[in-house]
């Protein structure tokens, strides 16, 4: 049994300089740093917010950088283990009640969507990843695994700091083997690599996606960009396409998506995989007039700030023209977008824009965002993150 481990950090008040307390208190996460007076503590000391009124309008960690504040709660109420602990098991309360069959693989904490700002525990059959955003949330380390661990039944947990690249991971209960562990998605065995794979290992918001494209997928040319693990393209294979293509700039990954086709027994002549960067190949495609009747362009984010947002609506616009432009009549496009500074309509403008370029029509046959283990709280617009649309080509 983990050891207890007790948490007392200083309080410390600060004051809203600017108009943003509705904004907290219908459940905006993130108070920045320009938005306060003068805060000055260190990350993960609890921080009262009061208006400039000095009325309470939440509380939560401090953390650094640009967000000064990450909101725990709108109630005037402590910020503390027993917070955290009922946070932790009212996600894992969701979970039992959504939780789609035939899957052992489920985000049991979302951060901000479950209104822990900053922390992220993905289960995976009996190991859980738990993923610390920021140096705000480092301090409740202990914390907040003993809270996961009394709520779940796991063999192993570990947790997951730094940046991308320069993650560090520690096992903080049990023993992971330095192998993979195979998960159930909807009856879908994947191999997941939780030690060195990105973020915590697979990108379980995608559920619903993968779903749709087993259910589309029968007699169809696949090529799945940015393939990753090859979710997609193992969904396309047990749904019954013709043949499937995964494009990665990582081998490493590549390798992943071979394994994963090879462990739900698909033919392994009907998968071909290319580690080549993806605009690379569709002009290389091009230049040979190759055409696929389901394309998936799920990409990394192309708008990782604000400032970034022009350059990635003009990359998005380039890559779905390319991609309606290689697929056949009647073909399927699934775009995905995980930027959370593009939002929805602006989305789904690049996808306007391409058509016109590629000189086709599109219809839209579904739209959708994360799986419902990744819940959105309505204030939060920018938690609402994942963009899909499923459209098809008429020419």
């Amino acid at each position: 049994m983990t050891e207890t481990r007790k948490h007392e950090p200083r309080a410390v008040e600060a004051r809203l300089r600017k108009n943003v307390a509705s904004a907290i208190r219908a459940g905006h996460p993130w108070v920045y740093r320009d938005a306060l007076e003068r805060v000055d503590c260190a990350p993960g000391t609890v921080v009262t917010v009061r208006d400039r009124d000095n009325s309470f309008v939440g509380r939560g960690v401090a953390d650094a950088g640009p967000i000064a504040v990450r909101v725990w709660t709108v109630k005037n109420e402590p910020v503390d283990e027993a917070l955290v602990a009922r946070r932790v098991c009212d996600a894992v309360r969701l979970r039992e009640r959504t939780m789609p069959p035939d899957t052992n693989a489920i985000r049991l904490v979302h951060g901000e969507g479950d209104r822990l700002g900053g922390v992220v525990c993905d289960r995976y059959g009996d190991v859980a990843v738990l993923r610390l955003d920021g140096a705000g949330v480092a301090p409740w380390r202990g914390v907040l695994v003993d809270a996961i661990l009394a709520e779940t039944r796991v063999d192993a947990l570990l947790v997951k700091t730094g940046r991308r690249g320069e993650t560090r991971v520690e096992v903080a209960h049990g023993h992971v083997p330095d192998a993979l562990v195979e998960i159930l998605e909807h009856g879908m065995r994947m191999p997941v690599d939780v030690h060195r794979g990105q973020k915590t290992g697979l990108f379980l918001d995608h559920r619903e996606s993968r779903r749709t494209v087993r259910r589309v997928a029968e007699g169809m040319r696949v090529l799945n960009l940015y393939g990753y693990t090859g979710g997609f393209s193992i969904a396309a294979g047990l749904g019954g396409a013709r043949k499937v293509e995964t494009v990665d700039v990582a081998e490493g990954a590549l390798e992943l998506a071979r394994q994963g086709w090879a462990l739900n027994g698909l033919a392994p002549g009907l998968h071909e995989t290319h580690a080549a960067d993806v605009p690379q190949f569709l002009e290389a495609a091009r230049e040979k007039k190759r055409a696929w009747d389901l394309i998936v362009s799920d990409p990394p984010s192309f708008a990782p700030n604000e400032a970034s947002k022009p350059a990635a609506i003009k990359a998005y616009r380039r890559l779905h023209r390319e991609c309606l432009k290689r697929l056949t009549e009647g073909g399927l496009l699934l775009a995905a977008s995980c930027s959370s500074h593009v939002d929805r309509e602006a989305f789904e403008g690049t996808l306007k824009d391409a058509a016109v370029k590629a000189r086709v029509v599109i219809q839209v046959i579904g739209r959708w965002g994360a799986a419902p283990d990744h819940p959105r709280v309505l204030g939060f617009p920018e938690g609402d993150y994942l963009k899909v649309v499923l459209c098809r080509v008429s020419r």
